[in-house]
């Protein structure tokens, strides 16, 4: 497109995946001199009030979004002091940990330990990044102690 053309769509929704992203676009437009009209929501950018509409609609969405942020870090304000947590729980529970922990210390390589407790290396090695193991005697730590501190 040139500086002049107009861009028009039937709805304001099929140029941008959010408002964000629309403004982007269109101010990008206009700064290219490229105009944009849309059909549906009778919104033209080459009119003052076609320009004021789509700053309106902009302001609104920010607006919305920043309500939906504090609702949702209200929400789980509240859920916390319930008691509730959220992320996935844990795949390997706090027993299996201790004795994963324990065959560790005993000597066994993490290879094996993965074939006898059937945990992927990947799940293995996030809980005992999560627990604080780092090897044999890590930190003085006793396994109990790092389970308790990794259990809910």
């Amino acid at each position: 497109m040139r500086a002049g053309d107009v861009l028009v769509v039937w709805k304001l929704d099929r140029l941008g995946r959010s408002l964000s992203h629309l403004i982007r676009i269109v101010e990008g437009l206009k700064g290219r001199g490229i105009a944009f009209r849309s059909l549906t929501e009778a919104i033209d950018t080459t009119t003052a009030h076609g320009e004021f509409l789509f700053n309106l609609f902009g302001s609104l969405a920010q607006y919305e979004r920043a309500l939906i942020r504090e609702r949702v870090t209200a929400g789980l304000a509240a859920a916390r002091r319930r008691g509730r947590k959220g992320g996935r729980p844990p795949s390997i529970d706090p027993e299996r940990v201790e004795q994963i922990v324990a065959a560790l210390e005993g000597g066994a390589s993490k290879a094996s330990v993965c074939r006898t407790f059937r945990v992927p290396r990947s799940t293995l090695l996030g809980t005992l990044e999560r627990i604080g193991w780092s090897g044999v005697g890590a930190g003085g730590q006793t396994a109990e102690r790092r389970t308790a501190k990794s259990a809910p």
